[in-house]
Parts: structure tokens; sequence; C-alpha cells
């Protein structure tokens, strides 16, 4: 008798985890990523210890807020598509309420987290939520939602900052620019694992939006981010370490773009090159770090 309810909450909780997608840390990591190149590009290699833990609080606290409001407004499409049918909320393992209260206490770690910050980095974070919350719609309305999503993706970059120079100069802009490049490239190549689901039922994707061109537009979207890195690497005299850590994610992409090209690829390789794009996501911030540390 005491065992059982102890099971359900254990259950319970793995499934709250599920929701928050912590089973799947790759997704967390990526859009981390970004407000670290910021912080630590801001501070010229050395940030401030207790600011760097609110960014990576702040952006798992913003990723599970974001994760739960997709799946309240896909509830009812996730069921149909082969990726996302086991969701909690698609497969009704969790609650409605549940998900909305699961929403709210995300919203208030970040809330809290935010007030940590300088009045412009706060503001941009209220800038940022009805991106957030409105992201998961434009799929049904817009025909290239991946970019409402690399919008959101760029905040991170405008906080992170921000926070540190309390200001938005060039620099901020041009790794703002190669960040929505980067993510439209990346969740492009993500979102060609559900182009027949997509297509069946009717929403809207980057990889149907540019059909036969879809490579060639994840291409142009990579060579974007590695032109804005370069403009960013001169402009703001980042030592050779960061050019190789270029050098290391323009061939990362290339063997990505040539891999899309030669073959036809199950599904499952674009969740791997996904995951791949976390890799060299953490390369280029090592070599900002060292870049700008010892430039």
């Amino acid at each position: 008798m005491v065992t059982q309810p102890k099971q359900k909450i254990e259950s319970t909780f793995s499934k709250v985890m599920r929701l928050l997608r912590w089973n799947k840390p790759e997704g967390r990591l990526i859009l981390m990523i970004p407000g670290l190149w910021a912080v630590f590009l801001a501070a010229q290699g050395k940030p401030p210890l207790p600011l760097v833990g609110v960014i990576v609080l702040g952006t798992l606290a913003t990723s599970a807020l974001g994760c739960v409001v997709n799946d309240l407004w896909d509830k009812d499409i996730d069921p149909e598509v082969e990726r996302t049918k086991n969701r909690p909320l698609a497969s009704r393992a969790l609650s409605i309420k549940i998900g909305i209260v699961v929403a709210v206490v995300a919203l208030i770690c970040a809330a809290i987290l935010a007030f940590y910050l300088n009045p412009l980095s706060f503001w941009l974070c209220v800038a940022a939520v009805p991106v957030i919350v409105l992201y998961p719609g434009a799929k049904r309305v817009f025909p290239v939602p991946q970019l409402v999503l690399s919008i959101a993706w760029g905040f991170a970059i405008l906080i992170s900052w921000s926070a540190v120079t309390q200001n938005l100069s060039q620099p901020t802009w041009l790794l703002w620019g190669a960040t929505v490049l980067w993510t439209l490239g990346f969740d492009t190549l993500y979102a060609m694992s559900d182009r027949e689901d997509d297509k069946r039922i009717g929403v809207n994707s980057s990889a149907l939006f540019f059909g036969n061109y879809v490579q060639e537009a994840i291409a142009v979207f990579f060579i974007g981010t590695i032109s804005l890195l370069i403009w960013l690497g001169i402009v703001t005299h980042l030592n050779f370490v960061f050019w190789i850590s270029v050098a290391i994610a323009f061939a990362g992409w290339a063997w990505q773009y040539l891999r899309l090209k030669k073959t036809e690829l199950p599904n499952a390789a674009y969740g791997e090159m996904f995951r791949q794009n976390v890799w060299i996501g953490f390369i280029l911030l090592a070599g900002m770090i060292i870049g700008s540390f010892y430039s």
C-alpha cells in the first residue's frame, strides 16, 4: 500500500521531465550556447561567475517554458506526428492542467532570475516572452515558422550581451544575426524529419517551404553564419584560436550539406545532425572564450 503512491509520484515526475525535454539535453544545451557566446564575448572572456550562472539557469527555465507552451499548442497535432506522438500531453500521460502549472512555474523561475539583470536586459526578457509563447502557433499561419523560433533564440544574445555592457553595440547585432541564421539552419535540418507528417496535417515548416532546394537553403544559412562570425572576429580582434574554431564549424557544416545532398537519409539522421550542431556550438564557444581572453 505504501509502494503504489510512491511509484505513482515517481512516474509523474518522470513524465514532467519528458515534458520539459530534460531527457533530451541537446535541445537545452543548444539554447544555452548563444547566451554563453554573448556573455563571454561581451566580457572579453571574463564575465562575472554569478551572471554566467543566471544565464545558464535562465536558459533552462526559458527552455522549459517554451517546451511546455509548444506542447500545449500542439496537444492535438503531436499525436499525428511520428516523432512527437509519445510526448506526455500528446499521449495524455499528463493532463492539460499539469502542463499549465508547469509552464507557470517555469515562467516564475525565469522572472525571478530576470530581476538579477539590469533594466535593459530585464525588459528584453519581457519582450522575449510573447515571441516564445506565440512561436508554436506560427506553423499554422506563417510559411517559415523556424524564423520565429530563430528570433526567439536571438533574444539570448541581446539579453546576455546587454547584461554585461548595458547596451547593444555593433558586435551584438553581428552575433545576433549569426545566431538567427544558425538556428534557421539547424532547425530547418531538424524539420526535414517531419516533412511527410507536416504535409499531411497541413502545418508549415521551412523544410516544406524550400521544397527541393531545402539543402541549398540550409547551406546559405550556415554560410551566412560563418560570414557574420568572421566579421565579428575582425571587429572584436579575436585571436587565432577563434579562427580555428570557425574553420572547424565550417568543416562540420560543409560535411552536413554534402551528406544531405549525397543520399536520401533516414529520419534519425536529421536528429543526429541536429545534435552535431550542439558540439559545433560548444567548439565555437571555446574559440570565443580563448580567442577573447588572450586577444
